[in-house]
């Protein structure tokens, strides 16, 4: 046998041994992939839970932020407050009427609770307007954070005022695509979001006595528990900032008065 031969011999034996190995990676890659957090949402006087994969590739800050605050607790007893049938069901308000949101010891147990280190906090949006790269669309059953909108002067106060407050989408909404923090999909118990959807709304009176429909049902749906099993990854805390103070902005804005 040649030299020549021999170096052929030896350059394919290292070749196949190179395409094992990338070969073996990408098994390995596969077989050990990081499985996405679940979160269960059990809703009182409903038998089957709502279940969602969450997606922290797309929006990692924004899992991390419902992962602590279902994880302590925090939406325990809270209502679904709005119910736009064909649009969205949406909850996580502590007041319970759409004004609400968390404080820093919701997600953190280290501040304590009414302390003057537990302020109001908010999140940034997650979504491509505010320059993040979320290419999650809003179809039927997505989960995404609800948040304000104030006006032309304040679009980036408004883009980064999530909380706690999420809704679920009850059909595609494409007009929400890019402008809201998507971060999840109901998996299983569509049905029992698809049931919240039908409740009966209640009503306010004007001054002159006259009936108004509402978002909000007549009777509380209550959110019995949200638990997520992050696959046994740890998440750590959100980034935060405080939260924006409208009323105050206000104030100072067109009447020259500080708080």
């Amino acid at each position: 046998m040649n030299k020549k031969t021999i170096f052929m011999i030896i350059g394919i034996v290292i070749a196949l041994v190179l395409i094992i190995l990338v070969l073996a990676g990408n098994i390995s890659k596969a077989t050990n992939k990081v499985e996405n957090p679940i979160a269960t949402i059990k809703i009182q006087g409903y038998d089957t839970p709502i279940v969602a994969e969450l997606y922290p590739e797309q929006a990692l800050n924004t899992v991390k932020n419902f992962i602590a605050l279902s994880n302590n607790g925090f939406y325990n007893g809270l209502i679904i407050h709005r119910v736009e049938p064909n649009f969205v069901i949406q909850g996580g308000d502590p007041e319970g009427d759409g004004s609400g949101g968390p404080t820093l010891s919701d997600i953190d147990s280290s501040i304590e609770k009414d302390s003057d280190a537990d302020k109001k906090y908010s999140i940034n949006g997650e979504f491509t307007a505010n320059g993040y790269n979320n290419t999650l669309s809003h179809e039927r059953g997505t989960l995404a954070m609800a948040r304000s909108s104030y006006s032309a002067d304040l679009i980036e106060e408004g883009y980064n005022s999530a909380g706690s407050q999420f809704y679920i989408c009850l059909q595609n909404a494409p007009s929400l695509n890019g402008q809201y923090a998507a971060f999840g999909k109901v998996i299983s118990g569509m049905e029992t979001v698809d049931a919240i959807s039908q409740v009966e709304l209640g009503v306010e009176k004007d001054d002159e006595g006259n009936e108004s429909p509402t978002s909000k049902p007549a009777t509380d749906v209550v959110i019995e528990s949200i638990t997520i099993d992050t696959k046994g990854k740890e998440y750590g805390l959100p980034e935060t900032h405080d939260e924006f103070d409208y009323s105050a902005w206000y104030m100072k804005t067109y009447y020259g008065i500080s708080s």
